[in-house]
């Protein structure tokens, strides 16, 4: 049968639902899990209030019949998600489903990038925020070098799920004086990398507006190395704007959701490490599905529930902020921390 399908209160259709498998991570990155905040005694969600597989299979079965073709699984890093090609291969059968991908921040990649593709993983989003050793080892809180995620990489290539995509959060002073590097690194390479916005998520990265390299500068950096053409979307409501070398050697990603917000079009629905359906990114709060799926609810109930909370979304939080003065929020609620929602 064909998806039931259901808009919000701005017209936008539920597309796309990533999936949080786990709040746990490996690194330590500021601009989500700063170590600060997320140090040793900081308490993860615990093992019993996890979705096991079994019941994230059976949500997203009713997520692809209201409408969603694509899913990625999130973290957390969710390579750390015990025997998660599993979780990989159950999704993968699912009637409807179009996209399957995953993003991770590749440290586990190349032990696991055969495994995943076997079980049906389609593609795989690498975070890479440097290619120095000492900027790269700043940023990821651990110390960890930059050469095992360049074999991840290369190792998913190798298994089948290219284009590789790489995502660079470019935050000013921090790592911004590499972003030509890393475009010069994968020029000419069927890797795709995509430069993101510092963004405002949850309530501990100590976010501020000075802190953002925008959109424009990221390209007036890469465009003045190569220059570059704008390119239309893949689909309705992707989030990075598309630009290719003009000489034809690729292409590039920006997403850039502070300064040239997307909120109109984003079609995307998450779903977070405990269960809760989430419909923005800066969200305070969400619909716990948890609960009634274990007390029993059918699936009728469930696609009732979802379909209700999302007939009524109208967030557009990026547009709200554009719209205050610079370096404010356009509320001060507290906000769903990345790591429960997976970007």
């Amino acid at each position: 049968m064909p998806p039931t399908l259901v808009n919000d209160t701005l017209g936008r259709a539920m597309h796309d639902l990533r999936i949080s498998v786990t709040d746990r991570c490996n690194f330590r990155c500021p601009y989500c899990m700063p170590e600060e905040a997320f140090g040793e005694r900081y308490q993860f969600v615990a093992k019993t209030e996890l979705l096991d597989f079994e019941e994230i299979e059976r949500l997203t079965r009713v997520f692809v019949s209201l409408g969603v073709a694509k899913i990625r699984i999130t973290g957390g890093e969710p390579l750390l998600r015990s025997r998660i090609e599993r979780l990989i291969a159950r999704l993968g059968a699912i009637e409807g489903l179009e996209d399957l991908a995953l993003t991770t921040n590749g440290f586990l990649l190349a032990e696991g990038a055969a495994k995943l593709a076997s079980a049906g993983l389609q593609r795989v989003t690498v975070s890479l925020d440097s290619l120095d050793d000492a900027v790269y080892r700043q940023m990821n809180g651990r110390n960890f070098g930059v050469a095992r995620v360049l074999e991840g990489i290369e190792a998913a290539s190798a298994a089948g799920m290219g284009p590789v995509k790489l995502n660079c959060v470019a935050v000013r002073g921090l790592n911004d004086s590499g972003i030509v590097d890393l475009a010069r690194r994968f020029k000419g390479t069927d890797t795709i990398i995509r430069f993101i916005e510092f963004m405002d998520v949850g309530n501990r990265n100590s976010w501020t507006a000075a802190d953002v390299m925008t959109g424009a500068e990221i390209f007036e950096l890469i465009d003045a190395a190569w220059p570059l053409e704008a390119v239309e979307p893949n689909y309705a409501g992707e989030v990075a704007s598309r630009f290719r070398y003009r000489d034809g050697s690729g292409e590039i990603g920006i997403i850039a959701p502070v300064s040239w917000p997307f909120c109109g079009g984003c079609t995307r629905a998450r779903l977070s490490t405990d269960g809760r359906l989430v419909t923005c990114l800066f969200a305070s709060a969400g619909l716990d599905l948890r609960t009634p799926l274990r007390r029993g609810a059918g699936d009728d109930e469930l696609a009732e529930i979802i379909t209700g909370a999302w007939a009524t979304r109208d967030d557009r939080y990026s547009e709200q902020r554009a719209a205050v003065e610079a370096g404010g929020r356009p509320s001060e609620d507290s906000k769903l921390e990345m790591h429960h929602l997976g970007g």
